[in-house]
């Protein structure tokens, strides 16, 4: 398969975080294939149940190139013109399987070893397959991470900070509110002080930023709500403890303040000739814990079109890609 049939055939396999099967097995018996014609070693690593993540390794893997292959909803299969392949992880991350698959294929051709593939889930949740992985490394030096960063050396990434807001309250028929208490109130007055919470800046990552994703609560217009809850994502620029502590000083007593994830901005790798450039999203590097190596983050395509209707990648940028991923890992072995 040439790299924009293997990325059209990995689009085609819908892969929703959680629901990643059926698109390992596919990872997996391709890379079997690779394994046995360059005498390599592939295995799943279990995660949770009928979910886990893909390993390939030529020797002892000095460079491990890695990425995930959980996508968000909703899914839309693959299709292409003269410039672009289109469809749900076109982008974020199938194309850039295929370029890393390419590369060190290309690679192993010419007598290079020490290679990895890591292929991990649910990076778009909780990066609960790069938590795994980070349990078991396997001596890997260096990790290359696969994002789209349109193909330039990311120096560094900002973090995640997940937070439930939750504001409860008591019921009462609408006609008679004095009898109640809208949690639904309480939580619009919390979301209005954390939008107005000054957030931690840096002079590389930039500002921090807070998006307020899901509002829900609420029985029916004619009864004063007894619950609601809303969700929220700050992307940090730091290890997030001082923002964690302003959020739930800042909810109060108007809700409580329930944090899901917190995931530390990250600096990262450089090497001399590559384009860089700092990134605003949050990725599995920090999950790994530099278990699998000194990090490095690239890939071809761009952020502004992943998770949208609209989500391709450019096929020069594909193409590119896999020389570049053989060039960084050709520098970091020293051959």
């Amino acid at each position: 398969m040439n790299p924009f049939e293997l990325t059209r055939a990995l689009i085609d396999i819908e892969s929703i975080t959680g629901n990643e099967k059926a698109a390992g097995e596919y990872l997996f018996d391709h890379l079997q294939r690779l394994a046995s014609e360059y005498g390599g070693a592939i295995e799943k690593m279990p995660v949770e149940e009928n979910r886990f993540n893909v390993f390939a390794s030529w020797g002892e893997p000095v460079v491990t190139f890695s990425t995930h292959f959980d996508t968000v909803p909703p899914f839309f299969a693959s299709s292409e013109d003269d410039d672009y392949i289109w469809g749900r992880g076109a982008c974020d991350t199938k194309g850039i399987i295929s370029a890393m698959i390419h590369a060190v294929q290309g690679l192993l051709a010419s007598g290079i070893r020490n290679l990895g593939l890591l292929f991990v889930v649910g990076e778009e949740r909780n990066s609960v397959g790069a938590y795994t992985a980070s349990k078991t490394p396997r001596g890997s030096k260096f990790l290359i991470n696969g994002e789209p960063t349109e193909n330039k050396l990311a120096l560094g990434s900002k973090g995640a900070l997940r937070f439930e807001i939750i504001a409860k309250g008591r019921m009462a028929h609408s006609a008679y509110p004095e009898l109640g208490e809208s949690a639904i109130e309480k939580l619009i007055d919390a979301l209005q002080h954390l939008r107005k919470m000054k957030l931690p800046q840096d002079p590389v990552l930039g500002a921090s930023t807070l998006n307020i994703g899901t509002i829900t609560g609420g029985r029916a217009p004619n009864v004063i709500p007894d619950a609601a809850k809303a969700e929220i994502f700050i992307r940090l620029v730091d290890d997030g403890h001082a923002t964690r502590q302003s959020v739930h000083a800042t909810a109060g007593k108007l809700a409580e303040a329930a944090e899901v994830l917190c995931i530390p901005a990250v600096r990262l790798g450089s090497l001399e000739g590559f384009e860089t450039t700092i990134v605003s999203y949050t990725t599995d590097i920090p999950a790994f814990g530099g278990t699998w190596g000194k990090p490095f983050l690239f890939g071809p395509g761009s952020i502004h079109v992943a998770h949208t209707s609209e989500e391709r990648i450019p096929k020069r940028q594909l193409v590119d890609a896999i020389k570049l991923y053989q060039r960084i890992a050709r520098d970091l072995l020293g051959v």
